[in-house]
């Protein structure tokens, strides 16, 4: 058989679709263990391309003759190069690899209907299945609002022209360390409002307007409202957003399985009571039947059945360990003294998201490279 290409489209519909897959990654080591596609019905093999590179018989008792076998490297090459050795050793094998590699993985984003609102209104989730990031588009009646976008503007604005709708609002809830955010540059592109909570933005160096507790803006005459409200923790300004009186949109505050660290910004022991003070005050005197949608998740696990990232406040608040540590102190140790790694590069993407650097589209992509770090686990 010969051998195809795959893009990261498709292998999202393997994730998504809870369909197997056999990968073989042909990264060293040490990238394949901090970073790799994750999938529930995925096997895996690592070899580095370059113990490949005398032949590949070695391997083929290790590679299934009945599964699609998918060959991944950083950027490509190698990838095609494995796959291509493979394909003359055993004729009978489906192979495929990726296009653009984990490059191209990292980058992809999936958007996934979460639900009708009031009014024919719509609220999607833009799942970054490479990253974790999770973004969101509220449509009503022409008009949209964007929260948490990255930073792939295409992807956002050409959903809004398919969905006929024109993009009003564009929100971050909060100043992005783990990610390069997209929201100012698609304001710029589209004429939409740019928001930005103002005790996050100190040393932002261009315009904004203001993210403060308790605004709220209509989408269409339907007036769908987008509420936000002021939950510090991860960072001091870290605002929340109430969709249509339904959905609890927590930024990187509270997530499915963890809850948001406090130390992106050098700050954990000033913002760790911040913290527990949104997840234990705030957060539970909201309703319980709130649907929450976080802005990244951590373990594809917490994927539901349709791909989307969503789970109700009242399960959280029972399930979640993050909300159910009643020792004050206990608390403050776990969130300050056992964080995981930081993300790669959270200092320059933070100067990035405030204005002060402007690196081109492959430094970008090199700084947003491995996995999603803002939780507390």
């Amino acid at each position: 058989m010969t051998v195809t290409k795959w893009t990261a489209a498709d292998v999202a519909r393997k994730v998504i679709e809870n369909q197997s897959l056999f990968i073989l990654d042909v990264r060293n080591a040490d990238a394949f263990q901090d970073w790799k596609i994750e999938g529930h019905q995925f096997d895996y093999l690592n070899i580095p391309y370059f113990e490949l590179l005398d032949g590949v018989e070695g391997i083929l008792p290790q590679i299934p003759s009945d599964k699609d076998i998918l060959v991944v490297c950083a950027k490509e090459g190698s990838s095609i190069m494995v796959a291509e050795m493979l394909s003359e050793a055993d004729t009978t094998l489906s192979l495929s690899y990726l296009e653009g590699g984990m490059k191209s993985w990292s980058g992809y984003l999936e958007p996934i209907k979460v639900a009708d609102l009031s009014g024919n209104g719509e609220l999607y989730q833009f799942v970054r299945l490479g990253k974790g990031c999770l973004s969101y588009m509220v449509i009503s009646e022409g008009e949209a609002a964007l929260i948490d976008a990255v930073r792939f503007t295409e992807v956002f604005t050409s959903f809004a022209q398919e969905k006929n709708v024109t993009i009003k609002h564009v929100f971050d809830t909060h100043l992005h360390a783990d990610h390069i955010s997209g929201g100012r540059s698609i304001a710029e592109a589209t004429g939409a409002t740019y928001y930005l909570p103002s005790k996050d933005a100190e040393e932002v160096v261009f315009d904004y307007t203001p993210l403060e507790d308790g605004l709220t803006v209509q989408l269409g005459a339907s007036n769908i409202d987008v509420g936000a409200l002021y939950s510090p923790g991860h960072t001091i300004g870290s605002t929340s957003f109430v969709v249509d009186g339904k959905y609890l949109l927590t930024g990187d505050i509270l997530f499915i399985d963890s809850i948001g660290r406090p130390d992106l910004a050098g700050l954990a022991d000033d913002w760790v009571g911040d913290l527990r003070d949104t997840l234990y005050r705030r957060y539970r005197g909201l309703a319980e039947d709130l649907i929450v949608l976080p802005a990244h998740f951590m373990i594809i696990d917490e994927l539901n059945e349709d791909g989307t990232v969503a789970k109700r406040l009242g399960d959280l608040l029972a399930d979640n360990h993050g909300l159910n540590i009643e020792d004050e102190r206990e608390f403050r140790s776990i969130v300050t003294d056992h964080l995981p790694p930081q993300p790669n590069a959270y200092q320059q993407i933070r100067q990035v998201n405030m204005g002060k650097i402007t690196p081109d589209y492959d430094e970008q992509t090199e700084m947003e490279i491995g996995p999603n770090r803002c939780a507390v686990r």
